[in-house]
């Protein structure tokens, strides 16, 4: 199993920012990705950014040009810089690990962290 735990979140104004981070424990070997994700009472789970072991980012449109994804793929950890937040990314954001299972593919959560951008 891999652990995942995240950090950062909290409240903040509209045009502030945020960094949000996660670091993977336990059965490591084979994450080949990792992200995060946000889901809100409205709406589905959605992607906000992901990056893969080899250094490629894709990010949802909503936040291209504002949020910043990085990875460390030797300690498992990635890093969420939200700048110029808007109310609309209010969300819990939850960190994922995809990793290769024996032929197979497994996406990991963390618990989730709060993020609250008032107007």
């Amino acid at each position: 199993q891999v652990r995942l735990v995240e950090s950062g979140g909290g409240y903040v104004q509209g045009g502030g920012s945020l960094r949000l981070s996660c670091a993977a424990s336990g059965s490591t070997f084979g994450i080949n990705a990792m992200g995060w994700y946000r889901q809100t009472p409205e709406k589905q789970r959605e992607l906000v950014a992901r990056i893969t072991s080899g250094g490629t980012t894709n990010y949802a449109d909503s936040v291209k040009g504002r949020f910043t994804i990085s990875g460390d793929f030797a300690k498992n950890s990635i890093l969420l810089e939200m700048d110029s937040l808007k109310p609309s990314d209010t969300a819990v954001y939850y960190c994922n690990a995809n990793a290769e299972r024996t032929g197979a593919f497994a996406d990991y959560w963390g618990q989730g962290t709060q993020v609250t951008v008032s107007s």
